[in-house]
């Protein structure tokens, strides 16, 4: 039996010798992680482990004792959490002693020290005793690279677990640091060893005497100058190293002495990046230096960065320059000053008010741009530097303003007087006296109005600028300074002779109507009433073109002052007035008027949106008009009305929709609820009581045999309705959903059954889940088939199919594949194949009026990819199973679902569906030319390789279609001969001179669009090939 068991305990270790002879005399690395899975799995201890290697660690060969080490550094590091303290003292001490040992023995021994660096059972002292014995006994930078990134490791690893035991070291850890670090080139140590002396500075590490020393290891490496090597597999960059090193640089102010002066000298070298690394670092130091550090070198750090600015041919230089002045001056405002002490602020601030201001004022005005660009530079760093230069600077510039009387130097120094005024809006005043613009209010009044009434478009919109500045400033203008500004802001808007001003003035009119309310209420709406009053006279004469253009502009002004609630409650009842009127025949009423009147509605909505308030105001108190109105038009006519028939246009249904769905969505729950409540059932039971007109000569009776025009009225429903909160209950809402079915597949008017096929399809998207769902997807399912079978509503039938579709598509409903399978099988249908192509476009698009977000429809994220997942398989199987005459429609409709799919997703899938894109090419229908040349562009750009393939084909369809009859075709494919090019240049030089033949054709196109992108795509096709291209 005792024979047994010792048999049982020599046969693993036989089993580990043999390992161990296999790792260390044969030179097999196997072994070795075999060993350490032994150990993990208790076959062996440790202990076991060093007791085999024993002849191995005392052979006098150098190689075997490192092999040796080897072995055993390789098991610790797979094994080190297993070790006991007792285990971890005796291996520190064994390693800390072949340190001594041959220098081919030392990798391997600092392998086996950062293992155990580790080890959570290192006892205190030993992490001292490790980094002593490394300072001592290696030469750390004599090492491979791999093994001196083994000692940055081990030192980390001590910092990160030892921090106090380290530190008590105090200077002697630093400089033993500085020691291992001195001289080390490569990029991948440098990173680590940056990081640990970051770490020694930002967790106060004892720095002695050393603070010099350790500068100098590290300031020696700026500014880096180093390329990575093509294909590096460590993928470190310049710009690693840039921000490594200047974290270290700038994170301590007892660097600054050693590293201003160096600073100041590469800003001065001729080396562009060395100037961009020393501005950007200098930058960076700002953050943590006081006014000590930087006193002593203040005259000279202006002094190189006023050159840079001046003498320049580098925006980047000029940018980071401005950019440290800025923080030097932010570090001297935030400084705290004893009593006694110099104010380096105002002196720093004299200094570049000298340097300066006399360029303001030299007549050439050569260096004005640079000068204002310092001083605002320093001005924007504090409330202090601001009040101290705009004091000193602004009476200058209204001075030079009044010498200078032509209108470009006027704008000049207008400009740069609406910038230090921009500076003054980032700081706050408590005392209404302190602030330093109010000295200069009354002269910079008159400077603007004077630009206002300048016959120059651009110094009038550099005027309206400064004033809408001056406006923001709180309590600045007085009540006269108001007045006036709202009549130049009235009088710019009117401006016939330039659109820029115009625009302009109705901008700053919207942002200073938001700031003083009463003074637009009180000066400029009445003005505006007058106009309309006026344009409403024009209208009614049928005056000149210019007459109807300033109707227009007044309209456009009513909605751009709507910026505050008691402004809307007088301008929308003024538009809403206007419309009235139309309506009563007093107004020759064109489409394009009324259009316009729900242009100027629906921006007021949009601007009422900001406010809940203002919102139900505009929904409470248009919508009904709106409605009212829309009701009396459909109603069989007394007396005649132009508006009447407009107002049942596609075109102007189609902008009161907007004005509709933009009022409702913003709505609280609540507040809606109050709405439909008596919205529906006035398109249901014809309940008129709530419409501010209400005397109409029949019922409203949109679904009950009304007339086409009442019918027509169900888009306003839809535009309501399917803006509503999903949250909002809809009364009557069975009732609502089989008439809106009924219309849906009503053969007489194409507009009023889209409307409610649209209408339907966005209630039914909103639903939740249930059997009140699937009972109305039955009831459209139903109808659908139904009316798909031959007879006059196949065209009705198949649009309410293409919305609930969509509507099901979009909140991946189960029953969508059904739809869209029903949908792909119509492409083969001879009468609806070409709309059911056309219909995949609508699926993959985002629609304005129904099924959005905005409006609150269920949108689930990548809808789009999923249905491509799903859907293109059958497109593909389809095309190949279909006959000649049908294939286009499948080319159509795989070319819209690609041509909106996100590129990330279609790239992987290109090789197997780009032969159908190019077939698609071939196709005569310009829709499918189109979005396929759309599809394949980006695709040229982001996938060269796989596009080069096909070269010969791209090139002579992108050619072909030069020269289509239709302008959107011609233009996308130029862009697609352009973007060619971004393909390897080998493969497109044989084609070179065909290509260039080709495209001097439509270099004489008709118009104009096509022969610049014409120009475009040639030049570059001249270029291929050719030095630097």
């Amino acid at each position: 039996m005792a024979a047994a068991a010792a048999l049982e305990a020599v046969a693993p270790t036989g089993a580990l010798w043999a390992l161990v002879h296999d790792f260390v005399m044969g030179q097999q690395e196997g072994p070795a992680d075999q060993v350490a899975a032994d150990v993990k799995s208790g076959s062996y201890t440790v202990l076991q482990v060093v007791e085999a290697l024993g002849s191995s660690l005392e052979n006098p060969e150098p190689r075997t004792r490192a092999r040796g080490i080897q072995l055993l550094s390789q098991v610790l590091l797979q094994c080190q959490s297993l070790l006991l303290e007792k285990e971890v003292v005796h291996l520190i001490l064994f390693y800390e002693n072949r340190l001594k040992d041959h220098h081919l023995v030392i990798p391997s021994v600092l392998q086996g020290l950062r293992a155990l660096s580790l080890c959570v059972a290192v006892p205190p002292g030993l992490a001292v005793s490790v980094l002593k014995a490394i300072f001592q006994e290696v030469h750390v930078q004599s090492l491979l690279q791999v093994d001196r990134h083994t000692v940055y490791s081990i030192i980390t690893n001590f910092m990160q677990t030892r921090e106090e035991e380290l530190k008590g070291l105090g200077a002697d850890f630093t400089f033993g640091f500085i020691q291992v670090m001195d001289g080390e080139k490569d990029p991948r140590n440098l990173l680590v060893a940056f990081r640990i002396v970051h770490d020694l500075i930002s967790r106060d590490y004892s720095l002695g005497p050393f603070v010099e020393e350790l500068f100098e290891v590290t300031s020696c490496y700026f500014p880096i100058d180093f390329t990575p090597p093509p294909n590096d597999p460590h993928g470190i960059q310049r710009e690693d190293l840039i921000l490594s090193l200047r974290a270290v640089l700038a994170s301590t102010p007892r660097f600054a002495e050693f590293l201003l002066p160096l600073l100041i000298e590469k800003v001065d070298s001729e080396i562009l990046s060395a100037k961009l690394d020393s501005l950007q670092t200098l930058n960076a130091c700002c953050a943590v230096y006081g006014q000590k550090e930087l006193k002593d070198f203040l005259p000279s750090l202006w002094a190189s960065i006023r050159r840079e600015v001046f003498q320049t041919a580098s925006e980047r230089v000029e940018a980071d320059g401005l950019a440290a002045l800025h923080s030097l001056t932010a570090c001297l405002s935030r400084s705290v000053l004893r009593a006694d002490a110099e104010d380096l602020l105002d002196s720093f601030l004299s200094n570049i008010l000298q340097d300066c201001r006399h360029h303001l004022c030299e007549p050439d005005m050569k260096l004005v741009w640079p000068s204002a660009k310092l001083l605002q530079a320093a001005a924007g760093a504090s409330a202090r530097a601001c009040d101290h230069i705009t004091g000193n600077v602004l009476p200058l510039l209204l001075e030079q303003f009044h010498k200078h009387g032509q209108s470009n130097q006027r704008r000049t120094i207008l400009e740069m007087i609406l910038g230090f005024l921009k500076l003054h809006q980032k700081w706050s005043y408590e005392d209404k006296d302190e602030r330093p613009l109010n000295g200069f209010k009354d002269q910079l009044c008159s400077l603007v109005f004077m630009a206002l009434t300048d016959p120059s478009t651009q110094l009038q919109l550099v005027g309206i600028r400064t004033f809408a500045v001056l406006g923001a400033q709180p309590d600045l203008l007085s009540s006269g300074d108001l007045e006036l500004a709202v009549g130049h802001l009235y009088r710019l808007s009117f401006l016939e002779e330039d659109s820029q001003s115009w625009v302009a003035a109705l901008e700053a009119s919207g942002a200073l109507a938001t700031l003083y309310p009463i003074a637009f209420s009180s000066h400029l709406v009445p003005k505006l009433a007058e106009e309309l009053r006026r344009g409403e006279l024009d209208l009614a004469r049928g005056d000149e073109p210019t007459k109807r253009s300033r109707h227009l502009r007044c309209l456009q002004a009513l909605s751009a002052i709507s910026t505050h609630p008691n402004i809307v409650k007088e301008t929308l009842p003024l538009l809403l007035q206007h419309l009235c009127r139309m309506n009563k025949g007093t107004v020759v009423a064109e489409t394009s008027e009324v259009i316009a009147v729900c242009q100027s509605l629906q921006q007021v909505a949009e601007k009422c949106q900001r406010d809940p308030e203002s919102c139900w105001y505009f929904h409470q108190t248009a919508v009904p008009c709106l409605l009212a109105l829309a009701v009396q038009a459909s109603m069989p006519e007394k007396e005649h009305s132009v508006l009447r028939k407009v107002l049942l246009e596609d075109e102007v249904l189609a902008a009161m929709v907007s004005v509709i769905g933009t009022a409702t969505t913003h709505l609280s729950p609540d507040l809606a609820a109050q709405s439909v409540a008596h919205i529906v059932p006035l398109f249901l039971d014809g309940n008129i009581s709530f419409l501010p007109e209400n005397s109409f000569p029949c019922r409203f009776q949109p679904f009950q045999d009304g007339s086409s025009g009442q019918r027509r009225l169900v888009a306003l429903l839809m535009a309501f309705v399917c803006s509503l909160p999903r949250n909002v209950e809809i009364p009557q809402l069975n009732q609502l959903m089989r008439e809106l079915v009924e219309l849906s597949c009503c053969p007489n008017c194409p507009f009023s059954s889209t409307a409610a096929a649209k209408c339907f399809a966005g209630l039914l998207n909103k639903l939740p889940a249930g059997q009140q769902v699937d009972e109305f997807l039955r009831l459209a399912v139903d109808k659908v088939e139904a009316g798909l079978s031959p007879g006059p509503c196949r065209s009705q039938a198949f649009t309410l199919l293409l919305w609930v579709t969509k509507a099901l598509v979009l909140r991946y409903h189960p029953l969508s594949s059904c739809l869209t399978d029903r949908l792909t099988g119509l492409l083969s249908d001879p009468e609806l194949g070409p709309a059911a192509a056309d219909g995949f476009s609508l699926l993959m698009s985002d629609c304005t009026d129904v099924l959005t977000r905005a409006g609150h429809a269920e949108v689930r994220l990548m809808f789009r990819q999923r249905f491509f997942t799903d859907n293109v398989p059958a497109l593909v199987q389809g095309f190949h199973a279909a006959s000649q005459d049908v294939k286009p429609n499948y080319l159509k409709g795989l070319s819209h679902v690609l041509n909106r799919l996100p590129k990330p997703v279609l790239l992987p899938e290109l090789p197997t569906l780009l032969s159908l894109l190019l077939e698609a090419l071939s196709c005569s229908d310009c829709v499918v030319q189109l979005s396929t040349l759309s599809c394949l562009q980006p695709l040229l750009l982001e996938a060269p390789q796989v596009m080069s393939l096909h070269v010969d084909t791209l090139v002579t369809k992108f050619l072909n279609l030069s020269s289509s009859p239709s302008m959107a075709v011609r233009i996308a494919a130029l862009r697609c001969m352009h973007a060619l090019t971004r393909l390897p240049t080998p493969v497109l030089l044989p084609y070179k001179p065909q290509v260039i033949r080709a495209l001097a054709k439509p270099l004489d196109d008709k118009k104009r669009l096509v022969r610049k992108e014409a120009v475009s795509a040639r030049g570059e096709w001249f270029l291929l090939g050719s030095p630097g291209s």
